[in-house]
């Protein structure tokens, strides 16, 4: 049994999700005929991308990225998504995915197990990447 997923944590992997298994995903959802609402359509626009310097910790704005944002109502409840890029259809899979699980209709429990597997595949990757990059880290002494 996996830990329940915040709508904020859902949201975001729905986010990292592969385009291909979010609209699979989604049709699934939709093959009951369930009613639904585009209330936003999928819309393309930049966001202001903020960092965090690593060192002082100090917040910076690094510019901005495409992205593409799309709300739906599924069953008398809202689904909401935001991804990066321009992928008009996975922003909608995305959309009706999150819907899905706020209705707590039959697919809820497929999109959370997505979710754990993107968070799964998420860490994965960080822990090779970490990997790739330990043999060029320096160690300083301290001298005393």
């Amino acid at each position: 049994m996996t830990d329940p997923l915040s709508r904020e944590e859902r949201c975001g992997l729905l986010a990292e999700a592969e385009p291909g298994e979010l609209r699979a995903l989604a049709d699934a959802c939709l093959a009951d005929g369930a009613d639904i609402r585009v209330l936003l359509a999928p819309e393309v626009g930049t966001v202001q991308t903020q960092v965090r310097e690593p060192v002082a910790g100090d917040r910076f704005l690094l510019g901005d990225v495409l992205a593409c944002r799309a709300e739906v109502e599924l069953a008398g409840h809202r689904g909401w998504a935001v991804r990066l890029g321009d992928d008009r259809a996975a922003v909608l899979a995305a959309a009706v995915l999150d819907a899905e699980v706020e209705a707590g209709r039959a697919h809820a429990s497929e999109v959370d197990a997505l979710c754990h597997e993107v968070a799964r595949r998420l860490v994965e990757r960080e822990e090779r990447e970490w990997a790739e990059l330990a043999p060029t880290v320096v160690e300083f002494e301290e001298l005393t």
